[in-house]
């Protein structure tokens, strides 16, 4: 369905038309997604952010250690083969958890140094290059390469943010973009 003549489209997401660069397109949106995130977190109380939201099981808080998680693995542990802690003791439960003992403050700070070091990472990287095996990846064969692992990410951040609206409509009646 097209827009009436007089009425404007609304821009598009994510990094400008004019760009075409497949690596530029990619890390602009995953950007665009985690610029998101924030958005979609803005206004929360912490009482808020912490507290699961039912049905749903999860709190706002959980989804973005969640999110610091998957950054790690497929980034560090996966491309770097860095040796890191990939899951947290305890499994899916303990990731999504927001333990009582660590602040709002630890948790967004966890997540950020999980996203800057993915930046670090893939400054100087091609999107052809290989994991590097001996953490997620043993061989070759399993290896993937930069781009199929931030398309991965970008995926991961699509899908939870339309979660994520959900939760807001859930809490306060916010609805997403």
């Amino acid at each position: 369905m097209q827009n009436p003549p007089d009425q404007v489209p609304p821009p598009l997401d994510g990094p400008g038309v004019e760009v075409t660069d497949a690596r530029e397109l990619l890390l602009g949106y995953l950007e665009w997604y985690r610029e998101a995130l924030m958005r979609k977190l803005s206004g929360l109380p912490d009482d808020r952010l912490r507290a699961p939201v039912e049905p749903l099981g999860w709190s706002p808080l959980g989804l973005v250690q969640h999110l610091g998680w998957v950054e790690r693995r497929w980034m560090r542990w996966g491309f770097a083969a860095d040796d890191v802690l990939a899951y947290p003791p305890g499994g899916d439960e303990a990731e999504w958890t927001v333990p009582v003992d660590r602040s709002s403050a630890q948790i967004m700070a966890a997540y950020r140094l999980e996203v800057a070091s993915t930046r670090d990472l893939v400054e100087g990287a091609s999107l052809n290059d290989k994991a590097r095996l001996g953490g997620r990846f043993k061989t070759s064969e399993e290896a993937p390469s930069l781009g199929r692992i931030l398309f991965h990410l970008l995926q991961e951040y699509a899908r939870h943010m339309g979660h994520l609206d959900v939760a807001r409509e859930l809490i306060d009646g916010t609805t997403g973009e």
